[in-house]
């Protein structure tokens, strides 16, 4: 059984928005955000790791796992990481928690990096795992990551063909993904990704996420930078040295242009899926920079 020791719950953030998460643990709390095409259940070999140290955290994103895919709009912002990024602020104060610190990987991050410019006073600490800023990843994209992050300029595309394209063939479309991992998926996490692929209001959300990251996100973050809005707390950055951001990004460079805090970090021996990949790696960083 994943998550031994969890408890569930659902938490209204809005008018037919709730969001599902895990919680246990005892001492600072530690959200846990995961990436596309995922849910919760990326940290279950971590999570279970940190109860000792940390309340822990983990939601499904809007749009993913069983949290409320909302009904796309022609701006995409129903999905603008700034609103999942309230999302998250308003999970933790439902929780009892004004102000913690963030783990998160891939979408996630990218929520994360708008909740640090959005809500400074609510981050301790932040780490984001295995990528860039959106706006530096669209602005500098070259041949060798348009072939390798071909999903982004996929997904973006006009509803419904992105959709109908991955619900025609869902198997297919994961593996496309998942068999880049150098260590396989734990089985029961595996299928809830596969199946999540399965259902027409998540596949869809998935892909206002992409769309608005290709459209509201970049205004908002364009607006942030000329406004010198940046994070203000401490960044740890991990990527994978076999992946995309090594290859194509200084992931270091890139996260000290949008903060003001002390940003460090470094590749670990994995892919893009860090906390399956090489979770005692990440749960060693999480316990020298979460302190």
């Amino acid at each position: 059984m994943l998550f031994a020791g969890f408890r569930e719950f659902d938490v209204t953030v809005g008018p037919e928005v709730t969001i599902h998460g895990i919680i246990a643990g005892d001492g600072p709390p530690l959200l846990l955000l995961h990436g596309f095409p995922q849910n919760h259940l990326i940290w279950h070999i971590v999570a279970p790791q940190l109860t000792s140290t940390y309340t822990v955290v983990a939601v499904d994103l809007r749009g993913y796992g069983a949290s409320s895919k909302p009904p796309p709009s022609s701006d995409h912002s129903a999905y603008a990481k700034s609103k999942m990024a309230q999302d998250c602020v308003l999970v933790m104060s439902n929780l009892g928690f004004s102000t913690f610190s963030i783990c998160s990987h891939d979408r996630g991050a990218r929520v994360a990096h708008k909740l640090c410019v959005d809500h400074p006073s609510a981050v301790q600490k932040v780490m984001f795992l295995d990528i860039a800023p959106t706006l530096s990843m669209f602005e500098k994209t070259d041949m060798e990551f348009a072939r390798k992050y071909w999903h982004w300029f996929f997904l973006i595309q006009p509803s419904p063909f992105p959709e109908s394209c991955i619900l025609a063939n869902q198997q297919g479309f994961a593996n496309i993904f998942f068999w880049r991992s150098d260590n396989g998926f734990d089985g029961e996490a595996l299928e809830t990704y596969v199946k999540q692929l399965s259902d027409p209001d998540t596949v869809k959300g998935m892909c206002e996420d992409y769309r608005a990251a290709a459209s509201v996100d970049l205004e908002e973050a364009r607006e942030d930078l000329k406004l010198g809005r940046r994070i203000q707390c401490p960044v740890r950055v991990l990527w994978g040295k076999k992946g995309v951001i090594e290859s194509c990004f200084d992931a270091l460079e890139e996260w000290r242009a949008v903060s003001d805090g002390l940003v460090d970090g470094e590749h670990v021996d994995s892919g893009h899926y860090i906390p399956e990949e090489v979770p005692e790696a990440l749960v060693k960083h999480i316990r020298e920079f979460f302190v």
